[in-house]
Order: structure tokens, then C-alpha cells, then sequence
């Protein structure tokens, strides 16, 4: 097997853990009362399970919230890469098979929706509802994310990432002012294994689900940023058209619109997840 980083002293009070099929232990936790619907969380590459600690005293009043790092990210292992977006699903399914859990809400945000979409596909059992965040079917061409790995894995490069992700995430706004919670994004990716980074690009750099996304059956949200320059508008408005009745949400935002407009962020989440 391709070396792992198992470093427990990484480990955050009230993280669980699980193993792979592979053998990399998977970070998560389950806050909320029991018997309440599960609603599974994703989060975006260079981030933890954290980026959703403004929306989890919300989500939890209605749902059993299900959150887990990412192979290379938080808490979680960082086994070599490249990590494929398969990998990255069945990673998931593995999660709810340890926890005896058959199917959940899933939301993911940015990578987390790519993650969502290999779910709605190729795992529809375990969906009730989905809900595809900032995200995209496709992101190429390949050659743009050799580029990116290339470069991240170069030491001392880290903190020009962290510049590049927190002006791809926040308006300049949030950016310029004295922001306590925006500054716990830049120690997020700061504290980010490079690996993590790479393998999760590499399966961005392989992923296209145009066609497929198509074979999505799941009640479907998506949610776009229209000022969001990662994953465009258009790139949702092309993700709502393709998967079956889907319906599509504007929000003004930029990448990370759970935080930059979080009242508007949930009103959507919890009407869809709650209309029958």
C-alpha cells in the first residue's frame, strides 16, 4: 500500500474514526438527536468538516447532521495521490455502511457536490435528497491541473494557496475587514496536508459528468454562486438542466455562499429538504 500519514496527535475532541476498504481512517461526527433524518455534509477541497459550524445549531434543530474530513484533509489519513473522484464516493458509502446508515440528505459544497453527483449516479440508494452547492459536472482541461499539483507539492508553497483559495472563496469585502471567521479559513488550508490538496485536484482533473449527471434521479437543488469564479454559474445552471427536475438557486455570492450568505444559504437548504 502507497504510504499514510496516520498522525493522531491531529485528532479533534468529539472525531470519530473509521477505516477505509483501503486502509486510510476517515475522520467524522454525528451531532443532533437520534431519530431525526440524516442529512450528510461535503465540504470544499482545503477545508475540514469545520467550514460548517455556522449552519450546524440550524441543521441540527431539523436533522441528524452526518460530517466527515476528506482522505489528505482535517482529521482524516493523507495516503499518497492521486485520489480518484470514484475513491472519493466510495469513501461515503463506506461511512454509512460502518454506521449502519442505508440512505441520508446528502449537500456537498465545491467538491463536495462532485462528490454528491458520483452519489446520485452511482449510489442512488443511499440519496433522499441532494443538494449540489457551488459545484460543477466538469472542470477542465487536465493540463490546468497538472499545473496546480505540481506546483502545491513544491515546498513553502502553501501560503500562496492559501492567498489563491481564500480570493477564490471570499468578496473582497470580507477579505479587507478584520474578520475572525475568515481568518479561520486561511488556518484551515494552512494546516492542510499539500498531499491532501494534490490527490483532491487530480480527481477534479479526471472528473467529467456532463452525460452522466443526467442519470441522477434524487430530488435535486442546486445552488449557484453568481459571482462565484471557481465553479461559474453557468456551470450550475448547466448541472440544474441536466439532472432531472432539478431546481436551481442564484445566491450573490461567491465560492463559499454557506458563509458569505448563510441566512439565504439555509432558508434554501431547509425549505427544499423539508417540502414533500
Amino acid at each position: 500500500m502507497k504510504n499514510i500519514i496516520n498522525d493522531e496527535s491531529r485528532a479533534t475532541a468529539g472525531v470519530n474514526f473509521f477505516k477505509t476498504g483501503d486502509g486510510v481512517r476517515i475522520a467524522y461526527r454525528i451531532d443532533g438527536s437520534a431519530g431525526k433524518p440524516v442529512l450528510m455534509l461535503g465540504n470544499s477541497i482545503a477545508t475540514s468538516m469545520s467550514m460548517w459550524d455556522g449552519q450546524l445549531a440550524e441543521l441540527t434543530l431539523h436533522f441528524r447532521v452526518l460530517r466527515y474530513d476528506y482522505r489528505g484533509h482535517g482529521d482524516s489519513d493523507t495516503p499518497d495521490g492521486p485520489y480518484s473522484f470514484d475513491r472519493l464516493g466510495r469513501d461515503v458509502v463506506e461511512l454509512l455502511d460502518a454506521l449502519h446508515i442505508d440512505r441520508v440528505h446528502f449537500l456537498g459544497l465545491s467538491l463536495g457536490g462532485v462528490i454528491g453527483q458520483w452519489l446520485g449516479i452511482y449510489a442512488p440508494e443511499r440519496i433522499d435528497r441532494l443538494i449540489l452547492s457551488n459545484t460543477s459536472s466538469y472542470l477542465g482541461p487536465a493540463d490546468q491541473w497538472e499545473s496546480l499539483i505540481t506546483s502545491v507539492l513544491q515546498p513553502g508553497k502553501l501560503p500562496e494557496f492559501a492567498n489563491m483559495f481564500m480570493n477564490n472563496w471570499f468578496p473582497s469585502y470580507m477579505l479587507e475587514s478584520d474578520n475572525a471567521l475568515v481568518a479561520s479559513f486561511r488556518e484551515t488550508i494552512l494546516a492542510t496536508r499539500p498531499q491532501g490538496i494534490a490527490g483532491s485536484w487530480a480527481a477534479i482533473r479526471d472528473m467529467d459528468m456532463r452525460r452522466t449527471a443526467a442519470l441522477i434521479n434524487s430530488p435535486t437543488l442546486v445552488i449557484a454562486g453568481q459571482y462565484d469564479t471557481v465553479t461559474l454559474q453557468s456551470h450550475s445552471e448547466l448541472l440544474a438542466e441536466t439532472v432531472p427536475n432539478a431546481k436551481l438557486i442564484i445566491l450573490p455570492s461567491v465560492h463559499l455562499s454557506n458563509v458569505e450568505y448563510q441566512a439565504e444559504f439555509l432558508d434554501a437548504v431547509l425549505e427544499f429538504l423539508q417540502t414533500k
